[in-house]
């Protein structure tokens, strides 16, 4: 499926417990680029969005940014660590005693002590909230992503219409290039074949020999196997681009096995009209490997 690699969404998603803002966007890239901004409070949800992410993205550079605001904290719980109160009590009656200090002992005191008091968030609390918030982080996320791709698929249909238009253009030049190429060596085998009946007359060369050499280089001449990939390429291109699966990758591959038959084409192929033909031709090739830039 051609799908562009360019893309943004944003959108917030509202809960009891927290409100979510995300956005998405994305650009070209070789390979999947994952850029994610998020609070440190995610940081247990972290693998869970990358995830979310690697499973419905295949390539280019993806950056997503979290903004969470929570409308409430868990609960807490708090210990006082007796043993320690109790000691330290001692020890300020042992300092009144000796007028080292006045006074009782104030909460203000406690404070002052982290020993004294042990502040716990409640697991049970603190787990549920964390839960929640992860599956609305995940949630919105998830919806986000749904709108990028909307948008992905709606640029992508413009970059099929367009690549479509361009590989019918590349079968339809090679396929002139082939008929060039076969006028050429009808060309070729004539003015060979002259050639040999001048010899003969003068009895300068061996007529058997000689029409073995004209037989291998007209054999080098023919372009028959390039055109039968060619046409294979664009069979397996047609493929590729009707698939549900990403295809980029695939058809940029695919540009660089039809370049490599223009040129061997190039340098086999006799003919007036071949070479501004596989001028054309590699231009629109480059055209369409820029466009497949594009295509995730």
């Amino acid at each position: 499926m051609i799908k562009s690699m360019t893309g943004f969404a944003s959108l917030t998603r509202e809960h009891d417990a927290a409100s979510v803002s995300v956005s998405i966007k994305t650009v070209n890239h070789r390979f999947l680029d994952l850029q994610l901004r998020a609070p440190a409070s995610l940081g247990g949800v972290e693998s869970r969005i990358r995830g979310l992410v690697q499973k419905r993205i295949a390539r280019g550079r993806v950056e997503v940014s979290i903004a969470l605001q929570q409308r409430r904290a868990p609960g807490v719980d708090i210990e006082l660590n007796e043993p320690v109160l109790e000691s330290l009590a001692a020890a300020l009656e042992r300092a009144r005693e000796r007028g080292y200090v006045d006074g009782a002992l104030t909460p203000g005191d406690l404070l002052r002590f982290p020993q004294a008091l042990t502040i716990r968030e409640q697991n049970g609390v603190a787990d549920g909230l964390d839960l929640a918030i992860g599956d609305l982080v995940t949630g919105a996320l998830s919806d986000a992503i749904d709108e990028l791709e909307q948008m992905r698929v709606r640029e992508g249909a413009y970059l099929k219409a367009d690549l479509d238009a361009r590989r019918a253009l590349l079968g339809d030049l090679f396929e002139r290039v082939a008929a060039a190429a076969e006028l050429g060596l009808s060309g070729l085998q004539t003015r060979l074949a002259e050639r040999v009946r001048e010899l003969r007359a003068e009895a300068l060369a061996d007529e058997t020999l000689v029409a073995q050499e004209i037989a291998k280089f007209v054999g080098r001449s023919d372009i028959t196997e390039e055109v039968v990939r060619f046409r294979g390429h664009l069979e397996h291109w047609q493929a590729l681009s009707d698939s549900a699966e990403p295809c980029g990758r695939k058809l940029d591959f695919l540009l660089q096995e039809m370049n490599r038959e223009v040129n061997t084409a190039a340098s086999k192929a006799e003919g007036r009209e071949v070479s501004e033909l596989i001028v054309t031709l590699k231009a629109e090739l480059e055209k369409m490997r820029e466009q497949v830039q594009n295509v995730e």
